[in-house]
């Protein structure tokens, strides 16, 4: 078990947090934001971006400071390359006040990830810049590299003294990204290397899903409105959907998806987040262990997943968008004859009192007709069919309500209503919430959310250790159950389709079909 006594261990909101009662917003204490891996492409594009919006929203400390830290030499090179990502990626107007003093903040150091030295080395320096930029030996410390080398730099940070406070009030926390092992073995294996040096609430699991605003919205929507959780369980649902389709392949990334394939990218973790948020009961209060308790509820409750409830393919050359595309088995660095899923699906059944008897059908999957993640719940139909639908049809359509994640963010409910004419004939009609109509365009691109969290030692939409290793546990049986089963019919469905014809099948034995997105 973790050692939350651990000194140095994340503390709670509110002790760590600052309240501006000027705004009534939450603004962390002063601290150093240190990114190792920041050579990478998601430092400038997504990291930096999102902490300026901060900066733009006065959600950060005064006294703040960013410094990346990577292999490289790049201390010429790295401020003014990530004033150009924020430019460039976060819709900033170069003519912004607040731009050149966070550039100003922004340092960096070189080190290998191995070397001893150079730990030492980077703490004397960050404790200098706490003495001239007044940040009080607070950390968040984000691991933005393979996840080989997590255990390893969290290891070096607490050998050279730099997880464990030293004044009361002190905070160091630690940000990793995912894939959080590759298997429930891996995943307990990474964990316990971690926990040997940090508390669990100093670790903070990062799934970017969790910072979109339509799946946050999901909880406002389901607890801050009195219509529709009422009816939100097994006696108005008939079934549940739900979709993480790409357009794109694999962008390159042979070696990374060959080890990984569909079911480990974004079924284990991105879409069981979801179906958590869908499927949760209301929790006490939106406090971290209060939502994280309702989540593992959920995925405990989940029954074991036979094999004949699953499905996986893999795309051929197709067309996409109007353009031609080579098959995944034609990707660069990748074999010939693999037998990697680009696309999983499953049914999934939650034994509880609220969802028993009603399936979560989700799937993930490459090369598919569009980009789209969306939830789709579809109610029963009425116990008598009174009216007849559009086109002389004997039943009408059930009614719809579609949770669209990305892109063109927003929420439809799909309902009946009469053609105008002399007969009663029904047609679906839509209801349409857009975040964009009724919000405006938004530059941010989710991070910020979480940065904050982090920063402030809000948990609650971070991924933990027993949530973790629970769905490992879930897709770990069908994962090997895949690897003694080779396909035999690899590639399986056409770039630019909606997946192979087994997921089709895999609605189609309980009567039902994939709802058209």
């Amino acid at each position: 078990m973790p050692n939350e006594a651990m000194s140095g261990a994340g503390q709670s909101l509110t002790e760590q947090q600052t309240i501006d009662t000027k705004k009534g917003e939450r603004v962390p204490d002063p601290c150093i934001v240190v990114i190792f891996g920041a050579s990478g492409d998601l430092t400038k594009r997504k990291l930096l971006p999102a902490l300026f919006h901060l900066e733009q929203q006065n959600l950060l400390p005064e006294d703040f400071a960013v410094v990346g830290v990577a292999r490289r030499d790049l201390s010429a090179t790295f401020a003014p390359d990530m004033q150009d990502g924020i430019l460039k990626g976060g819709g900033v107007d170069a003519g912004d006040s607040a731009l050149k003093p966070f550039v100003d903040r922004i340092k960096y150091f070189a080190t290998e990830f191995d070397n001893d030295e150079g730990f030492e080395r980077l703490k004397a320096f960050l404790a200098d810049l706490d003495k001239q930029n007044g940040t009080k030996g607070n950390r968040l410390f984000y691991l933005a590299v393979a996840p080989e080398f997590f255990a390893d730099i969290a290891q070096r940070l607490e050998k050279h003294g730099m997880t464990k406070a030293t004044e009361p009030g002190q905070w160091i926390n630690v940000i990793i990204e995912k894939p959080f092992g590759t298997d429930l073995a891996s995943a307990k294996t990474l964990n316990a290397e971690l926990n040997k040096v940090l508390s669990e609430n100093q670790i903070f699991r990062i799934d970017h899903y969790l910072a979109k605003e339509t799946v946050q919205n999901i909880l406002v929507f389901r607890f801050g409105n009195g219509i529709f959780e009422p009816v939100w369980n097994r006696n108005f649902i008939d079934h549940v959907e739900i979709t993480a389709a790409e357009s794109i392949g694999i962008e390159g990334r042979g070696p990374f998806y060959e080890k990984a394939g569909a079911l480990r990218d974004v079924l284990q973790n991105h879409v069981m987040e979801v179906l958590s948020f869908v499927a949760m009961e209301p929790p006490d209060s939106f406090a971290s262990d209060a939502v994280r308790t309702e989540k593992l509820k959920v995925w405990k409750a989940i029954e074991p997943i036979p094999v004949e409830d699953t499905a996986r393919g893999q795309y051929a050359a197709g067309t996409v968008d109007g353009q031609k595309v080579i098959g995944y088995r034609q990707e660069d660095r990748v074999s010939q004859e693999s037998t990697t899923e680009t696309y999983a699906a499953m049914k999934i059944q939650i034994a509880n009192w609220r969802w028993a008897g009603v399936p979560f059908y989700i799937r993930a999957g490459k090369r598919l007709a569009e980009r789209v993640t969306e939830v789709t719940v579809v109610f029963k139909q009425p116990p008598l069919h009174l009216f007849k639908g559009n086109d002389s049809n004997t039943t009408v359509s059930p009614n719809v309500l579609k949770i669209r994640i990305q892109p063109d963010e927003g929420i439809t409910l799909m309902f009946g209503a009469k053609i105008p004419g002399p007969t009663t004939n029904v047609k679906p009609v839509e209801m349409h919430f857009s975040y964009a109509d009724a919000f405006g365009k938004s530059s941010a691109n989710g991070y910020e959310r979480l940065l904050l969290d982090a920063m402030l030692g809000d948990g609650t939409l971070f991924a933990e250790r027993e949530g973790v290793e629970t769905t490992w546990a879930l897709m770990t049986p069908v994962l090997e159950a895949w690897a003694n089963n080779p396909p035999k019919d690899f590639p399986n469905y056409d770039a630019g389709s909606w997946g192979p014809g087994c997921s089709d099948d895999l609605l189609a034995k309980d009567g039902r079909k994939w709802f058209k997105l």
